[in-house]
């Protein structure tokens, strides 16, 4: 080819396939994933009535995966112009452009059937529809109200805490007390950790038209207000699967404790609203859920 022919060749750029790989894996929020995996798989756990079998464990573990990355997936897709508006998020796939917005979505949508079909064959079809009310309210109902009301935080709590529900239900066959008390958990724990990460990237939100609390209240009192009495909520609900039954004392121990120490950070925030108080509160409730999942776990053998 002549020096002219080459000049006149207009450059298309092709991502290499690990770095479309690597941009598939972030449409699946991988972090966000294995949390919703974990509370599954300790559901899945507490809910069993009689042995537990690891195909049934990872069965429950793989479907409820997929349907959250699919959902995850879709939720990009619907987000992709609030996304290039934040610093935090305009370098994901879509925003930047490195994924196309039809293949993004047919990635989404097959994850969600994937794991939909894998729950209805291995578990049973009380399973199969929690599955779908998670996937129908995280991508449908709250994806488009983060946009729209501030009620947008607890109404994504809903479909946010049923992960281990759906681990429940497959190995319980049932909802009752038990499957309550894990929602509340994951219910009331979201919304302080929510919170956080929202006071955090406030201006973020506020530039991409959220109308997020923290958005909206410049001063953060409502805010910090909502972070105390959330979590407090939260130590009530953790005391549940005591109360009915499902762990020894040596776990209400536990998250008594884990609770009033992420009470303290969560007052410490309301009497300091800095980003300092607000990332530790965020961190904090990370490692917050899987210690508690972990104790329940272990007060549920310790019964057995």
């Amino acid at each position: 080819m002549t020096q002219t022919a080459q000049a006149m060749v207009v450059p298309v750029a092709i991502p290499a396939a690990p770095g479309r790989l690597a941009d598939f894996a972030t449409l699946a929020k991988p972090r966000i994933t294995s949390l919703v995996a974990a509370t599954a798989a300790g559901g899945y756990y507490v809910g069993a009535t009689g042995a537990i079998t690891v195909a049934g464990l990872l069965n429950a573990i793989a479907g409820t995966a997929l349907c959250s990355a699919g959902a995850s997936a879709l939720n990009m897709v619907m987000e992709r112009d609030v996304d290039a508006k934040m610093e935090r998020t305009r370098s994901r796939p879509l925003p930047a452009g490195r994924l196309g917005m039809t293949e993004a979505a047919i990635f989404g949508s097959v994850l969600c059937v994937a794991g939909l079909a894998w729950l209805a064959f291995a578990t049973n079809w009380l399973t199969v529809a929690l599955g779908a009310a998670a996937i129908l309210g995280y991508v449908f109902v709250y994806t488009p109200s983060k946009t729209r009301t501030s009620l947008s935080t607890p109404i994504g709590a809903v479909p946010g805490a049923l992960p281990p529900v759906i681990g429940y239900a497959a190995s319980h066959g049932a909802l009752d007390a038990g499957a309550a008390s894990l929602f509340l958990i994951l219910f009331f724990w979201q919304l302080p950790h929510f919170l956080a990460l929202a006071w955090m990237y406030r201006e973020d939100y506020a530039k991409a038209g959220c109308p997020l609390l923290p958005v909206s209240d410049p001063e953060g009192g409502s805010t910090a207000r909502q972070v105390i009495l959330q979590t407090a909520a939260l130590i009530v609900a953790s005391a549940l699967p005591f109360w009915f039954g499902m762990a020894g004392p040596g776990y209400l121990a536990a998250a008594l404790v884990l609770g009033a120490g992420f009470l303290a950070l969560g007052a410490a925030f309301c009497a300091a609203r800095t980003r300092t108080r607000a990332v530790r509160l965020f961190l904090a409730s990370v490692i917050y859920l899987p210690v508690l999942f972990g104790a329940l776990a272990l007060g549920r053998a310790s019964i057995l």
